[in-house]
């Protein structure tokens, strides 16, 4: 337990600040406080329509 990967959409970047190298986030961040974070776009597919060639 703790060493699965997750992941979580629709959160909002908050506030970018370049000179304390900090970024933070709006929404539930799954993991305990002062862990590692990997943020990156998320990679959506839209899902093909049945029926339609």
């Amino acid at each position: 337990m703790g060493n699965q990967r997750v992941t979580a959409q629709h959160l909002v970047v908050a506030l970018v600040d370049d000179a304390r190298n900090l970024l933070a986030i709006r929404g539930a961040v799954p993991g305990p406080t002062g862990a590692v974070v990997f943020v990156r776009v998320a990679r959506k597919q839209k899902n093909p329509v049945a029926g339609k060639e």
